[in-house]
């Protein structure tokens, strides 16, 4: 009798799967056929795949990364909230003309206030980077700096690729009446279509694509990464990086990305940067073709001519095994190193392009106390 009972559990859990992987529209919606033959026209894709530039293949090792995982750093989250700054929605609601101001939300997430212009970058606003709350790292905060709701009218919401920590459909649901246009690599509007998202709402680049919203250029620019969100569609929307090039400042986002020879072809083609976002966190050796270890964060914002780094991709959730202070801690030793300055704020702290560059080392505050909040 028992293992009629268990073997009934598992046959009830394994058909709910099953049933949520067709059905929940977290993951979004496949290309139709004339789309990949549009796709293939690129010559960005190719047997049904979107390619990177490089070979780029992940090792591994399932009894190595169980080993890793049993001697995982007690510190690989925060024992408390991470440090984070309210912000104030009605002196946000307007960006200035005259200033570009950046403000980080955690991991990729920003706020960019530019030429006039609200701009959110890889807004992945909810509790869980997953298809489902109950699976995946928590977020560290349980609070934003700003809350969704009260976020200003948007001018362009821009993505780097679709994947559970940067896309994330809770927050498109909640964003999507406030947002005049979306501007995504190739592929991903169909997401967010499947979302309600008006189709004129969307711009769709490949690499090297460029768009103008208002004064300022938007580029399209590769990185070195892969796509998808189940378990059938891996690399079938392209991802990307972004050039921001306004009237007077210089932004480069760099998305995810393993480290490879598209910075310097970037930083030569666009570069110096007034500030560069690159991400540093969620690393490991088995797939540092996807992700930068944090010293190659510091060399690929040396490649793009960055005349100043601020990292990204942590401090928010904890998606690999290494403790979560080591990514700012590390690049911040090559950066030094490179001769390359940084600017190190808390989440939701304004920076000012040219003027403001927080220099807080927030992370270092005692492991056994709470960590305070402004």
């Amino acid at each position: 009798m028992t293992g009629y009972i268990i073997l009934t559990i598992i046959a009830v859990f394994a058909a709910y799967v099953v049933f949520y992987l067709y059905t929940s529209p977290e993951f979004g919606r496949s290309a139709t056929k004339t789309q990949k033959l549009a796709y293939e026209q690129t010559g960005l894709y190719k047997d049904g795949q979107f390619q990177n530039l490089i070979p780029t293949e992940m090792k591994m090792d399932v009894m190595g990364l169980v080993k890793e995982y049993s001697n995982k750093s007690k510190f690989a989250t925060p024992k408390e909230p991470v440090p984070f700054e309210k912000l104030d929605s009605a002196k946000i609601a307007v960006a200035p003309d005259s200033l570009t101001t950046l403000t980080w939300f955690g991991h990729s997430a920003f706020l960019l206030q530019m030429d006039g212009k609200n701009i959110l970058l890889d807004p992945m606003l909810g509790d869980t980077p997953s298809p489902h709350p109950l699976i995946g790292s928590k977020r560290y905060n349980k609070n934003l700096p700003l809350e969704v709701d009260k976020l200003p009218q948007i001018d362009a919401v821009i993505y780097s690729h679709d994947h559970y920590d940067h896309l994330d459909y809770g927050t498109v649901n909640k964003i999507k009446d406030k947002v005049k246009t979306f501007i995504v690599p190739l592929g991903l509007g169909n997401h967010l279509r499947e979302w309600g998202v008006k189709d004129s709402q969307i711009q769709e680049l490949k690499w090297w694509d460029e768009t103008k919203l208002g004064d300022i250029k938007l580029t399209c620019t590769p990185s070195r990464h892969f796509s998808g969100r189940g378990l059938t569609d891996r690399n079938t929307t392209l991802w990307s990086s972004w050039v921001i090039d306004g009237q007077k400042d210089k932004i480069y986002f760099s998305g995810d990305s393993g480290y490879g020879p598209h910075f310097k072809e970037i930083g030569e083609k666009f570069g110096p940067f007034d500030l560069t976002l690159m991400e540093c966190g969620q690393y490991n050796p088995q797939w540092e073709a996807i992700h930068m270890m944090p010293e190659q964060t510091a060399q690929a914002a040396k490649d793009v001519k960055a005349e100043r780094l601020w990292p990204i991709h942590w401090g928010a959730f904890t998606l690999a095994l290494h403790d979560w202070r080591d990514p700012i801690q590390r690049v911040e030793k090559k950066a030094a190193e490179l001769e390359i300055p940084m600017t190190t704020p808390r989440i939701g702290e304004q920076v000012i392009v040219g003027e403001s560059y927080p220099q807080e080392r927030w992370w270092e505050q005692s492991l056994d106390k709470p960590l305070a909040t402004k």
